[in-house]
């Protein structure tokens, strides 16, 4: 999984090419330019509520109307809520698929994005109080809106797939949820839903 998650790092890297690397510029509504940023750099809005702090990259590529999106985060540097003393680490790549009609701004727009997700961490078992291994993986598919305005950025998502590997016992997985909702579960249902904020450059 780790060599998926550096494979599509240098993907990502190779695609955007040098030639790219300078913002473009836009008219606005008023005739007025505006930079087109190809780059962005966001932290997930509240995740150091949920345990961990979550912070990513994502690199237009304005040709394809597509964009790559690398996120680590790291597992103990938020508050605990489940109190079980979680370390460790996730790490997920998502590839955005911009729909039509976002004004030439190239990290704006609504999109459709299939995402990679792996999470690893410890934690302290509400059974016996070992230290107990979560190591899950997740394909996910998400749709979302990620809105510009001058250098700040904001993008919505909402989405699910499948995951396999060791769950945890709070179903929560420091980037997306095992279904236990309405009476039942399922261990290989993931959901993912989350707000970043950024900016552009």
């Amino acid at each position: 999984m780790k060599r998926i998650f550096l494979l599509s790092f240098l993907v990502v890297f190779c695609l955007s090419g040098p030639s790219s690397a300078l913002a473009s510029r836009v008219p606005d509504a008023r005739g007025a330019e505006n930079r087109d940023y190809l780059n962005s750099v966001k932290i997930t809005f509240l995740s150091w509520l949920s345990g961990s702090t979550k912070i990513s990259y994502e690199r237009a590529f304005p040709s394809l109307h597509q964009s790559g999106e690398l996120c680590g985060s790291l597992i103990s540097a938020g508050y605990d809520k489940y109190h079980n003393d979680p370390m460790g680490f996730t790490m997920r790549y998502g590839h955005k698929f911009f729909l039509p009609d976002h004004d030439g701004v190239s990290l704006m727009g609504l999109y459709l994005r299939p995402e990679l997700m792996y999470s690893h961490y410890y934690y302290n078992s509400s059974k016996d109080g070992s230290r107990t291994l979560s190591n899950m993986g997740a394909l996910l598919g998400t749709i979302g809106y990620q809105y510009v305005y001058r250098r700040f950025l904001a993008d919505f998502w909402v989405g699910g797939g499948y995951a396999a590997g060791t769950p945890s016992e709070t179903n929560y997985h420091h980037g997306f949820e095992l279904w236990h909702w309405f009476g039942s579960e399922n261990k290989h249902l993931a959901m993912s839903f989350s707000i970043r904020l950024g900016l552009c450059f």
